[in-house]
Formats: structure tokens, C-alpha cells, sequence
């Protein structure tokens, strides 16, 4: 078994449809779709997820979370903080604790590594 896991973004399969949970819409209907591609064991896992246009409020709870944009607009916004606009080439981390609304403007797909219970 290898160590070393390529992400092939131009084959990535059919992912796993999901939506924002029951209560947390904001606008529209975004639809997610999520291609998990390792669990490194120790609640690090990593993929590619993409969202459609729409929006709803994203709650890490204990979740750290590093993204790199891939493609498309969206804007987030911390509940208290001005909107940030992330765009293909954007990388970002969203820490434990983090509570604010995810707008999708154009359909969005990033990189994702999550590490669970980081608080």
C-alpha cells in the first residue's frame, strides 16, 4: 500500500451528493458534492468538494479546516466580519470555533483537509 496519494482532478469518479443541514439554508439550494480521496486516521481526512449557487451557515464546532479554491466565486462571511471573497488560487483555513454564512456565487470546488476534534 502506498503513502503517496495523487489527487487526479480530471478523473475524480462520481462524488457523494449532500446538501447544508436541515435548518442551516440561507438562500437558494445549494447542492454539495464531495469525492473524499484519504483518511489518514486520527480524524485527518482529505477530498474535493464542490458547491452549487446558494447559501447557508457553516458551523466548524471542532473542526480545523484548511481549503484551496480550485475553481469558481464564492464569499464567506464570519459572523461579526466583513465578507471575504474566495476565488480560484485562494487558500484559506477555517478554525475551530468558526460560525458564519458560506455564499456560493458561481459553482465552487476545493481541496479540503480537515482535522476533527482540533479544539
Amino acid at each position: 500500500m502506498t503513502s503517496l496519494i495523487k489527487f487526479d482532478l480530471a478523473n475524480l469518479g462520481e462524488g457523494t451528493p449532500g446538501k447544508p443541514v436541515s435548518g442551516r439554508e440561507v438562500d437558494g439550494d445549494p447542492l454539495f458534492t464531495n469525492w473524499p480521496m484519504d483518511d489518514a486516521g486520527g480524524g485527518v481526512r482529505a477530498g474535493v468538494w464542490e458547491v452549487t449557487p446558494g447559501a447557508y451557515r457553516s458551523i466548524k464546532g471542532t473542526t480545523w479546516e484548511f481549503c484551496s479554491i480550485l475553481s469558481g466565486v464564492s464569499e464567506i462571511t464570519e459572523d461579526g466580519e466583513e465578507p471575504v471573497v474566495m476565488r480560484a488560487g485562494d487558500a484559506f483555513v477555517m478554525k475551530p470555533g468558526f460560525v458564519g454564512t458560506w455564499r456560493c456565487i458561481e459553482t465552487t470546488r476545493k481541496l479540503w483537509v480537515v482535522r476533527e476534534n482540533a479544539a
